[in-house]
């Protein structure tokens, strides 16, 4: 079986991030998901959990941080096209998120834009070209 991510993050507002996850390509998995988490795959192996804050302290006695106020993790999720990197960005952005909260970077190879989710979560959109690596 080939290794999965279950990536959990906390959040304000289910149905309202729910809903923006699913504008950005995740379908709702409801085999897990209820009242206090929604199960949004991305990929086969890739599953992002969005978990009510009231369930997120069931797993840690730690606070939640303020990811709009502090920088606590950057998600890299790849792309096949720098369309998709671009259309998932600015979907990002009409659905509630903020599309490049981070500067665009384009390095030939490789291009990404960053958005971020209603909790201030980031997420690296990348396309890379792996027929013309970078010169060493």
């Amino acid at each position: 079986m080939s290794k999965m991510i279950f990536v959990n993050l906390p959040v304000a507002d289910l149905a309202k991030s729910t809903a923006f996850y699913k504008a950005v390509g995740a379908v709702l998995n409801p085999q897990f998901s209820d009242d206090t988490a929604s199960c949004m795959v991305i990929s086969e192996t890739i599953n992002v959990m969005l978990l009510t804050h009231a369930k997120w302290a069931t797993f840690t006695k730690k606070p939640i941080s303020d990811a709009h106020k502090a920088s606590e993790v950057m998600l890299a999720l790849s792309f096949d096209s720098r369309d998709a990197v671009n259309s998932t960005t600015d979907a990002a952005g009409k659905a509630g998120g903020v599309a490049d909260c981070n500067p665009p970077k384009d390095y030939g190879f490789m291009f990404n834009r960053n958005f971020e989710d209603p909790d201030g979560h980031v997420w690296e959109a990348i396309w890379m070209d792996m027929s013309t690596p970078p010169s060493q």
